[in-house]
């Protein structure tokens, strides 16, 4: 079966996340029930764009956001892709479809006094409190993303060279340089991890107490628990984090190529959504210390 295929293809060869890869079997399952019930279609490859367009416009009505149809019609377009791949089909019915506009929200990233704040509260002792630091610390630190963060290995570590290995979309290899405090921190965590560690662990930084590979629920908790006392922020997750890391190193002054890199984004494009927060930054920054926008008093 093509969607079958199609599902092992994203699993073996573009290594994503079973979280991804279900996200794409609802997308698919739920536009092929449209496509049976509506036209009496079965058959994916004969598929022609008036029958996505009906159900773009099903979605709008139902009262779906345009951002979650656009991810849904990403989803067709990543199975088209993979027909002409195949050579199952030779154009998609989507090669001229553009996307519904969205509104892009800003998200707004923790301040810097609030992660200093989070990082120097008391954390407690024991495994768990040193693992659910040195989450904190890596996400600030390095950027990742919770994906990447849960699936590091002891072996990706190499402290000698304070350097972090991570591997992010599409499989694609990146190495971040470890702060020394953040291998302090690691060389805290490793002897309590020993004493959970057990044959689930199978290698993985993090684990749960039980001694098996940390989850994406566990690891949004943590987050948010750390920084529930401290900030007002509507939304306190491993994403904000990262949305800091790339802000305040940009707010320094730090290339925008180098953000990137260290982002694992494979284009600019990517990247320029956190500048909107250092733009502002640096709006305050040229008010203050313009000579034209100065007080005359104060010439």
């Amino acid at each position: 079966m093509l969607q079958t295929r199609f599902f092992e293809y994203l699993e073996l060869e573009k290594n994503y996340s079973s979280h991804t890869i279900t996200a794409y079997q609802n997308d698919l399952g739920s536009f092929t029930e449209f496509l049976k019930m509506e036209f009496g279609e079965e058959d994916l490859r004969r598929v022609e764009y008036r029958h996505i367009r009906s159900w773009i416009v099903t979605l709008v009505e139902s009262g779906l956001s345009n951002n979650s149809i656009n991810r849904k019609i990403s989803s067709l377009k990543a199975f088209y892709r993979f027909l002409q791949k195949t050579r199952e089909l030779e154009i998609s019915p989507l090669a001229k479809h553009r996307a519904l506009k969205v509104s892009r929200k800003l998200q707004v990233p923790f301040s810097e006094d609030e992660v200093t704040r989070a990082l120097y509260a008391e954390a407690g002792e024991g495994f768990e409190a040193l693992r659910n630091k040195l989450m904190v610390e890596l996400f600030y630190s390095t950027g990742i993303r919770r994906s990447e963060l849960i699936n590091i290995r002891l072996k990706d570590i190499d402290l000698g060279n304070s350097l972090l290995k991570v591997t992010g979309k599409g499989n694609k290899e990146r190495y971040i340089p470890l702060l020394p405090l953040v291998k302090t921190s690691v060389e805290a965590y490793l002897p309590e991890r020993k004493e959970v560690e057990n044959a689930d662990s199978q290698g993985f930084l993090f684990l749960t107490k039980k001694g098996v590979k940390t989850y994406d629920s566990l690891v949004y908790r943590t987050i948010n628990n750390y920084f529930r006392g401290i900030s007002s922020k509507l939304k306190q997750s491993p994403h904000i984090l990262r949305h800091s890391f790339a802000t305040h190193l940009l707010n320094q002054g730090a290339h925008l190529n180098a953000v990137k890199e260290l982002l694992g984004h494979s284009s600019l494009a990517a990247t320029q959504v956190y500048t909107h927060n250092s733009m502002a930054e640096l709006n305050k920054v040229h008010l203050k210390a313009h000579p034209r926008n100065r007080k005359k008093g104060s010439r």
